[in-house]
């Protein structure tokens, strides 16, 4: 495993060199690289240097070009406009740095030098309550974090914050007791489905809620019942925890048809800090970051203000002595810095929850939880919009179930993939496992091909489309490729570099050489869609290159051919690794 130093970096280099000869004193200076349609790089350093020396930037310009050597790596350089370099690479610079990283299982792709631990904390659903659409985004994206993170060498942990502790716990554990039967499953001792999980869930929520509601006797029950569940009575907890192991059934159902892994131990939901609520407020008490008001324990700040004008505290414990959300959310970060020693915290959180978390990091930095090393960044999204910009509901006005957005994904998938099953040659078996990525990968890819903090509308026709901005496009274009090698026969994929490169070989080539580069940037700003935005105009690349640039027919000479397979194996191995950044699978036949 070796990283590759890209085409941009290695030009950075020799011009930094050159304007380090050119001016001595200057010391170290930033060529301020860029891609450029004017050649391939554009370095446009030179000016704010000029002006720092007092020269002559077009002058400096000439000087550094003198000092540059081509051949090799640089083909062409030249003087533009006031002082800015035009760079073109030579050919044989591009397909050997491209082979290079054809030789390497990570595409050359460099760890990071500076990973450390991550905690992501995403896909937090609701015990005994149903996942819908608002559940989607949490997950998507933060299961694509993960793998963007550990692709670059992070130590990541992952940890979902589901909601498994309250006073409704109160409500459902009596109904229960009361009750016994209705959580037991219809095949007797197997385990249920996640359908029938969620449908005796949904049953004894509805009828333990109506109860409550006009029952006064069990609504004193009810309340009882919640002081024994956080006092730890042993039966009290044997029944919560059935709530939760039934809960996870159908999360687990869910999470799977999003073709996402969840494992059991990163499942630490509320519950999992109990223990440390109590030792939290006396830290934030005693160190005076917390003070009483009105019996409640809370943390003010003077940047937050109500409507009133007062300002807006952080109640970590009520007056009554219960714990609210802030003192399990600052207890849990004690617990990720303090025992998993992360160095980072990323919450996948809604956005409208943006002010609570402010204030939960800003409390942790004042207690000395976080600091210069330990960071927490919200990773906040928007909303999931209907067709009419308005937030997704049923007919009816309801939230959408999360089940029936995936199965209808995947339905109208299926019935793409079957119209083209026939010319690709494709089994039934084939167009159902295709459909299931197609569909789930157009719900994932609509997702992370918009920056996380914007809303974005729910189309599934457009998210299904061969045509556009879609996941199908890209997997299309994969399979496609794949199609390719397969039919090339004899002729295999073999890099050239004393060849003289097309224009669109030169585009797709640079491209190919810039996904370290893009992996890296993705990670650093937490930019998943970066990485979709990538591969889409790697896919349009693609198709540009291969319909000048015959491959099969008309068949080439020999050289050309293999050194043009060798763009097509790369660019698949590319698009493969990319989307599977993305948590989205790609048929080898579409």
């Amino acid at each position: 495993m070796a990283s590759v130093p890209s085409l941009a970096s290695s030009v950075e280099q020799r011009v930094s060199d050159a304007l380090a000869s050119a001016l001595p004193e200057a010391g170290a200076a930033d060529p301020l690289l860029r891609r450029s349609d004017r050649a391939d790089f554009q370095a446009n350093g030179i000016l704010a240097l000029a002006k720092k020396a007092k020269a002559n930037p077009r002058e400096l310009a000439t000087t550094v070009v003198e000092a540059i050597p081509t051949g090799d790596l640089i083909k062409e350089i030249e003087v533009s406009g006031p002082g800015f370099l035009n760079i073109t690479v030579s050919d044989e610079a591009i397909i050997r740095t491209l082979a290079a990283r054809a030789a390497d299982d990570r595409l050359g792709v460099p760890l990071s030098p500076s990973a450390g631990t991550t905690v992501i904390d995403y896909a937090q659903p609701n015990v005994a309550k149903e996942m819908h659409v608002g559940h989607l985004r949490s997950a998507v994206i933060g299961a694509a974090m993960v793998e963007i993170l550990e692709f670059t060498g992070e130590k990541v942990v992952r940890r979902h914050h589901i909601g498994d502790w309250g006073t409704q716990f109160g409500m459902l554990i009596q109904y229960l007791l009361e009750h016994p039967h209705e959580l037991d499953h219809k095949g007797g001792e197997g385990e249920a489905s996640g359908e029938e999980a969620m449908s005796n869930l949904n049953r004894l929520y509805k009828a333990s809620r109506a109860l409550f509601d006009s029952d006064e006797e069990f609504k004193t029950r009810a309340r009882a019942r919640v002081v024994d569940l956080q006092a730890g009575d042993e039966e009290t907890l044997a029944l919560w925890q059935r709530f939760v192991d039934e809960s996870k059934i159908y999360f687990y159902s869910v999470f799977n048809k999003l073709d996402m892994d969840i494992q059991d131990p990163d499942v630490v939901g509320e519950s999992g800090y109990n223990d440390m609520l109590a030792e939290t407020c006396k830290l934030l008490e005693e160190s005076g970051v917390a003070v009483r008001s009105n019996g409640a324990l809370c943390v003010f700040f003077d940047e937050y203000k109500g409507p009133d004008g007062n300002p807006t505290p952080l109640i970590v414990q009520k007056s009554d002595g219960g714990f609210g959300y802030a003192a399990t959310d600052l207890s849990a970060i004690r617990d990720r810095v303090g025992n998993l020693k992360a160095d980072t915290l990323i919450y996948v959180v809604d956005a409208r929850q943006a002010l609570h978390f402010k204030m939960v990091f800003e409390t942790a930095r004042r207690a000395g939880w976080l600091n210069d090393e330990v960071k927490a960044v919200q990773l906040a999204f928007g909303t999931v919009l209907g067709k009419d910009g308005k937030p997704f509901k049923t007919r009816e006005g309801e939230t959408v179930r999360l089940v029936d957005l995936l199965d209808e994904a995947v339905e109208r998938a299926t019935s793409v993939v079957r119209e083209k099953a026939e010319k690709v040659g494709l089994t039934e078996a084939e167009i159902v496992e295709n459909g299931q990525y197609v569909g789930i990968g157009a719900v994932k890819y609509a997702d992370l091909s918009t920056s996380a903090s914007r809303d974005y509308k729910f189309d599934l026709d457009q998210m299904v489309s061969l045509n556009g901005d879609t996941s199908v496009y890209l997997q299309y274009a994969y399979a496609r490729i794949r199609s390719i090698l397969r039919k090339a026969g004899d002729r295999k994929p073999a890099a050239h570099p004393e060849l003289e490169l097309a224009p669109a070989e030169r585009a797709l080539g640079l491209h190919l050489d810039g996904f370290g580069t893009l992996v890296a940037e993705a990670a650093q700003e937490y930019a998943p869609h970066k990485v979709a935005a990538y591969l889409y105009q790697l896919s349009s690349l693609f198709t540009t290159f291969y319909d000048q640039c015959p491959v099969i027919k008309p068949e080439p000479e020999l050289v050309v051919a293999e050194n043009r397979l060798f763009l097509c194996e790369l660019t698949a191995r590319t698009l493969n690794k990319g989307m599977s950044l993305l948590g989205i699978r790609t048929p080898e036949k579409l």
